[in-house]
């Protein structure tokens, strides 16, 4: 029978792949692959773009197109089979990327067709840019012995990725906590009570089950009023997959960490490079390791005096309202929605009603149609995943199709943590016939309960609205060519810029009122009630300021800092951070890196500071839209054909400069977190 990850006629047919398909039709696209590369070389005595680059981004892209729902299954769904064929494929992907970046008969065709830049156009000049400086960073200058060593090291590493994921899904999932007395969850909204029975029945369980899913944890450490509760959680949710807590060696991901570090260290200095955070930015807009330094602990000095102050008073609260003498870091939250209560009257959980799943999409969309000028509908009979998951089309008003996207909201069982966007299919014209492209947004949030929708913290919401930010960055490209269209060559440090200024449109009335009503009686959200979001919008915000700062000076110090004489130094690393910075020191036991998937098993390595980076370039596009209207036809119009229809196909800076007419300033970023300049 046909293999179904073989069948590149529209979208994947999910319900017919199987495990047992992914080895062989892998094997099969590398093979092939392998040899029409060489009859390609062999044949083409003078290189050009249509005779030599189109026909290998088409054999990219059929190797893409098979390995895409493969990665993605692996991920939302995942079983020892799926497991088991996935780990198996990461060593033959590695072989092949470094045998296709070290080739050099491949590499002298590209260089050939880029000095021969006359007759190509600015898009392929910049892929053609691209791909020179990959060729470089896949090892094509090094000697033999040497490029042999960077391929085991790339193979090793991808294997250490994924374990490390496997084993924080595993830690989240291998601890729980059943609880049969309601009095132990006093506090807890009925939202969460509800998830914790329904969670409990799935198990056949009596009572109400706890879990280290994050729409369950969430709950316990913000509202439980039993700290010994809390505690518990919080000392198992911090330290999965490590040395500590209730499951302590049993998923470490310790030895892991100290090895993908080693690895990344040795294959930035076989290129040439200092350290691997020399290496990261190869590929980013952050000029060097000393700007990235600057930027971060620029803005750590301009947040930390009011995040003092900001923890001072929590501090102060918790000791009048309950006369606690010392808050720990269990405390934290539980006390800050009880100051945010007591201070706006206004928590995450009164907000719930107003925020029912489908209310949030279909406003989500009309803010998108507004803005770009988009039509999105549903599509019926589409092969999913999971009977949750939906399927949509985004077309022009006129009725032309630019690209599909899925849904996959809820959390469940043997599905990755956290949020994400990720290609399904990539934009291109090939053999003159155009490629729609496709993408997966997947959220983890509380599923629909009996007869109640899913009920979104607004939190949530602008979770959604950061993925679908992502997702229209991917679909609506109008750049024709693989490496650069949608958000493929996207320099890390602004790709989240959509996202993020997407987010910005849950906050504004004009905006909300499209998205947000009560799931019971449709009325729209309180005048009272959204006053006091905005007045509650600024809470602490210095305090998460400087806590993703920690986040990002972290990673970036330890991948700059690493002697392999001295070894990860990763708890030490993280303390002296802490030091720096911050105002907030967790207990010893706390283990954040062993589950901090972003720089371990994602793609954030030594780039976590992206997030800031492009939060200044978010906050200041949005600024646009604060000088001429919210809806302003004529900059939505100017972010899509700058930002979102340019993909990678240009320098960010330079599609950022075209859209705003000046550079980046930081002072939006500022205003918006209600930080004062100095």
């Amino acid at each position: 029978m046909e293999n179904p990850l073989l069948n590149y006629t529209g979208l994947p047919v999910f319900t017919s792949i199987q495990p047992q398909h992914v080895i062989p039709a892998i094997d099969r696209v590398l093979e092939t692959n392998r040899t029409e590369v060489a009859e390609l070389l062999e044949r083409v005595s003078t290189p050009t773009w249509d005779n030599f680059v189109e026909p290998i981004d088409i054999l990219d892209n059929r190797l893409r197109r098979t390995w895409s729902p493969v990665g993605h299954l692996n991920a939302v769904a995942n079983s020892p089979e799926w497991r088991e064929v996935y780990n198996a494929c990461l060593p033959k992907l590695s072989a092949y990327s470094t045998e296709m970046g070290q080739n050099r008969d491949l590499f002298l065709a590209y260089q050939k067709i880029a000095n021969d830049n006359a007759i190509l156009n600015a898009a392929q000049r910049k892929a053609l840019e691209n791909a020179l400086r990959d060729f470089h960073l896949s090892g094509i200058d090094l000697a033999p012995d040497r490029q042999a060593r960077y391929k085991e090291i790339n193979q090793r590493l991808s294997q250490l990725s994924s374990t490390f994921s496997e084993q924080v899904l595993d830690a989240t999932q291998g601890w729980s906590k059943s609880i049969t007395d309601g009095d132990e969850l006093r506090g807890l909204p009925a939202s969460a009570m509800d998830l914790l029975q329904k969670n409990a029945q799935d198990k056949n369980l009596p009572g109400w089950l706890l879990t280290l899913d994050f729409p369950a944890y969430l709950p316990i450490i913000t509202y439980a009023k039993e700290r010994k509760l809390r505690q518990e959680i919080y000392t198992a949710y911090v330290t999965r997959a490590s040395d500590q807590g209730p499951n302590a060696g049993k998923w470490d991901n310790g030895p892991l960490i100290e090895e993908i570090l080693a690895l990344r260290h040795e294959q930035a200095q076989l290129l040439g490079f200092a350290n691997f955070a020399e290496l990261s930015l190869a590929t980013k807009m952050a000029p060097n390791t000393d700007r990235v330094l600057e930027f971060l602990n620029d803005l750590a000095s301009k947040s930390k005096p009011q995040a003092q102050h900001e923890l001072n008073e929590l501090t102060a609260f918790a000791r009048s309202k309950d006369g606690l003498e010392h808050m720990e870091a269990w405390d934290f939250a539980y006390y800050s929605e009880q100051l945010q209560q007591a201070r706006y009257a206004i928590s995450q959980e009164e907000l719930r009603p107003y925020f029912p799943a489908p209310k949030v999409i279909a406003g989500l969309f009309a803010v998108a149609e507004r803005l770009f000028a988009i039509h999105i509908r549903q599509l019926d009979g589409i092969e999913t995943w999971h009977p949750d998951v939906t399927c949509y089309a985004i077309e022009s008003e006129a009725g032309e199709l630019y690209g599909y996207f899925y849904l996959d909201l809820y959390a469940r069982a043997q599905k990755r943590s956290g949020a994400w966007m990720d290609g399904c299919i990539d934009r291109m014209v090939y053999q003159g016939q155009l490629q729609i492209p496709a993408t997966y947004l997947v959220c983890n949030f509380t599923p629909p309960v009996r007869e109640r929708p899913s009920l979104l913290t607004h939190d949530e919401v602008q979770t959604l609205f950061h993925e679908f930010g992502h997702g229209i960055h991917h679909l609506l490209t109008k750049v024709d060519y693989l490496t650069i269209s949608g958000t493929n060559g996207v320099a890390w440090d602004a790709v989240e810029l959509p996202s993020q200024f997407l987010e910005n449109w849950c906050w504004e009335r004009e905006s909300l009122d499209l998205l947000a009503s009560h799931w019971q009686t449709g009325a729209p959200l309180p005048q009272d009630l959204y006053a006091k979001m905005q007045q509650a919008k600024n809470f602490q915000s210095a305090l998460k300021m400087i806590r993703q700062l920690e986040f990002g000076l972290f990673d970036f110090q330890l991948h700059l800092e690493y002697d392999p004489a001295q070894g990860a130094r990763v708890l030490e690393t993280l303390d002296a951070v802490r030091r720096k910075i911050s105002v907030l020191f967790p207990p010893e036991f706390n283990r954040l890196p062993h589950s901090f998937s972003h720089i371990f098993a994602g793609g954030y390595a030594a780039g976590y500071y992206s997030y800031k980076w492009a939060e200044v370039l978010s906050a200041d596009a949005f600024a646009a839209f604060e000088e001429h209207g919210l809806f302003d036809p004529a900059s939505g119009q100017a972010f899509r054909q700058h930002i979102l229809e340019r993909g990678g196909s240009a320098d960010a800076n330079e599609l950022f400069v075209a859209f705003r007419g000046r550079e980046p300033s930081i002072e939006p970023l500022l205003r918006h977190n209600g930080i004062m300049s100095t």
